[in-house]
């Protein structure tokens, strides 16, 4: 078992991730947690993201050994020691006042990836010199070519692994518990450039890989032909993403998709993928349908939000523990080992919301 990378006072205080979740949801200001737990209009598509996890249920096998068990997995040449990342939330100091900075030294405790969201404190260049450890940078566009390139420049810079575009943002949604709140993020306040995201198309893609020399990752795929399509561009990652469920309502559950995305992309590029990803059993089946790297948002946020940088690694120490029990129970010692073959189909045994993986956590 992976030793504990948070402080022993976080430890005793946080015994189970259900009690991050609580803490940050009595120190947030309400504004800031329903910015967190909240998606777009009825949002089903996040409740589609857990329905997809707690449709399908694990196959162990028995009578294997299971000694040394090891989560540690690699992406985009990189080594890690847990096969996840922190997703690019935006104003991501509104849950701890480092925001980037401060997640990015709870990845570099964990040896894992973090992503910076081009719309978060402390910017490129102070979260890359935050903590020592492999990072994205995911940009929102709101300039010209020449603005884009200034950052791709910058990130290779600063030593970033690979650059992220999103590209499911090219109108901006309703998101109706921060509507009936009158609630505005600051950075979308004083926002401008959105017709620049709008535009945004293939040949935009095309013309950043012919430019730059760092790896390109696309997030918000969520079918197979815009994968192939990326593919075919020569992208290098593949971030399979409905956003959390905060910009198209009623669509597909992420990990509903993954296995239709992963077969169009046959190893021509990583995966990546997000949507509502929180306990060790969700990472299990995410890398058994052939992700990659597996992100995490909501979680992120509250553990920043319950407890700073401490909070996050913390729950990171609880998710990691999560997973080598998990990885230990069905048979396997690397996560490698994992395929289709060790899920099946199995009706959700509740209703799935954005924090139903919290059973003990009562709903507000």
């Amino acid at each position: 078992m992976r030793e504990p990378r948070s402080l022993p006072g976080t430890q005793n205080r946080f015994q189970i991730l259900h009690e991050i979740a609580e803490e940050a949801r009595a120190r947030l200001p309400r504004n800031i947690w329903d910015y967190m737990r909240g998606a777009t209009e009825t949002e089903t598509t996040a409740k589609r993201n857990r329905l997809a996890i707690d449709s399908l249920a694990l196959r162990p096998r028995m009578l294997r050994d299971v000694r040394g068990i090891d989560l540690s997995a690699s992406f985009m040449g990189a080594d890690l020691e847990l096969p996840l990342t922190f997703a690019p939330i935006g104003s991501l100091e509104s849950f701890d006042p480092e925001g980037g900075a401060a997640a990015a030294r709870a990845a570099a405790r964990h040896g894992m990836m973090t992503t910076l969201s081009s719309v978060s404190a402390p910017g490129l260049e102070a979260t890359a010199a935050a903590a020592a450890g492999p990072k994205i940078f995911q940009l929102y566009v709101r300039g010209d070519t020449a603005w884009i390139d200034d950052h791709a420049h910058r990130a290779i810079e600063a030593g970033y692994t690979a650059f992220c575009l999103t590209v499911d943002v090219a109108v901006y949604s309703r998101r109706e518990r921060d509507i009936v709140n009158r609630f505005v993020k600051p950075w979308r306040r004083s926002a401008t450039g959105k017709d620049f995201q709008a535009s945004l198309n293939w040949k935009d893609v095309e013309r950043f890989k012919a430019t730059h020399d760092i790896p390109l990752l696309i997030k918000g795929i969520m079918t197979a032909e815009d994968a192939a399509l990326a593919c075919d561009l020569g992208v290098d990652g593949v971030w399979v993403s409905n956003h959390g469920g905060r910009q198209l309502d009623q669509a597909q559950g992420s990990l509903a998709v993954l296995p239709e995305i992963v077969a169009a992309i046959d190893g021509r590029a990583e995966v990546v993928v997000d949507g509502g990803f929180l306990r060790g059993t969700d990472i299990i089946k995410a890398m058994a349908l052939g992700a990659d790297l597996v992100a995490l948002g909501r979680l992120t946020a509250m553990g920043l939000g319950a407890a700073g940088e401490e909070g996050l690694t913390r729950a990171i120490d609880l998710l990691a523990e999560e997973m080598h029990l998990a990885l230990g129970l069905m048979g396997l010692t690397r996560l490698d080992q994992l395929t289709p073959a060790h899920l099946t189909a199995a009706p959700p045994v509740g209703i799935s919301d954005v924090l139903s993986a919290f059973p003990l956590l009562p709903e507000a």
